[in-house]
């Protein structure tokens, strides 16, 4: 059942940020993440968060913030390589 919330909630997120609602496609995003993050869409629902929080705010650093939390977050999955660009390379000095 929680997935099926889930991908009604992502369908509405995604509604929001086709509409260049950023802030409420935002809000839908993390709440999948939130409410569902055992599901299938929550791995999504954080990459778009992201996206949606740059969108709105033009802060890149949203990117940065989101590509970090793929490294402790759905580390394995396309969601996590397609957000590991946003995040700095470390230096190895």
């Amino acid at each position: 059942m929680d997935d099926f919330l889930a991908q009604l909630q992502l369908g509405l997120a995604k509604i929001a940020f086709s509409h260049q609602d950023f802030k409420e496609a935002e809000k839908r995003y993390q709440q999948i993440v939130d409410q569902f993050p055992e599901t299938d869409a929550a791995p999504e629902s954080l990459y778009w968060t992201g996206v949606s929080r740059y969108k709105a705010t033009n802060d890149a650093g949203a990117l940065e913030q989101t590509g970090e939390a793929f490294r402790t977050r759905y580390t394995n999955t396309t969601w996590a390589k397609k957000a590991s660009v946003w995040v700095p390379a470390k230096s190895g000095r």
